[in-house]
């Protein structure tokens, strides 16, 4: 497949490319179709990656002038469990991965009860209990989405590849790294302590 060179990206194109981040699925919503980049002949639709480094910069500017502490970032998905775990670790972020209790948003009287400035997702149909909770608390949301993804209560969005592993480990792993520049805890072209290597999954 051919792919227009880029070099505004936050990441060398070819890392971006071998590891999908562009790859989405052969169902396409109206939601995300400003977002796809082209349909390849086998069926499979492609998402912009030009549009996914400007929607991290977006995310990371919002982030960073938030209490980090207060944000929740969720994953049900187990490709999603280390890149959350890593992020929430860096970050100070509260984790939610697994299975999600109602309430925890909403009812005062739960044991768990926390009232989160933010929540990000890894996949608004797989954590859509969490993002209707979160709408429901008026608590903004992002959301990691594919061309198969639908996004009601969802308030950003980063297109990308959100069922790969690797993919969702360079995304989590980017994220945190723009935060962190944002914040001035990182200088404008520093790296932190952690590798894209840390934020991917075992097998």
């Amino acid at each position: 497949m051919e792919v227009e060179v880029n070099d505004n990206l936050l990441l060398p194109q070819e890392i971006l490319l071998s590891a999908g981040v562009h790859i989405g699925t052969r169902i396409k919503t109206k939601d995300m179709e400003p977002f796809i980049y082209k349909v390849r002949p086998d069926g499979l639709f492609v998402l912009d990656m030009e549009q996914m480094n400007e929607r991290i910069k977006i995310v990371a500017k919002f982030l960073s002038r938030m209490d980090l502490k207060k944000v929740c970032v969720a994953s049900s998905k187990r490709y999603g469990v280390n890149p959350v775990d890593q992020f929430c670790d860096v970050l100070g972020c509260k984790s939610y991965t697994g299975r999600f209790t109602s309430g925890s948003f909403t009812n005062p009287e739960y044991n768990d009860f926390f009232e989160p400035q933010a929540v990000i997702v890894t996949d608004s149909l797989a954590d859509q209990q969490i993002v209707e909770e979160a709408g429901q608390a008026g608590v903004p949301v992002i959301a990691l989405c594919s061309t198969d993804n639908s996004l009601k209560d969802v308030d950003l969005v980063i297109p990308v590849n959100n069922k790969g592993r690797r993919s969702l480990a360079i995304v989590f792993w980017l994220l945190a790294r723009e935060i962190l520049r944002e914040k001035g805890t990182l200088p404008v072209s520093g790296e932190f302590g952690k590798t894209i290597e840390d934020f991917e999954t075992t097998l």
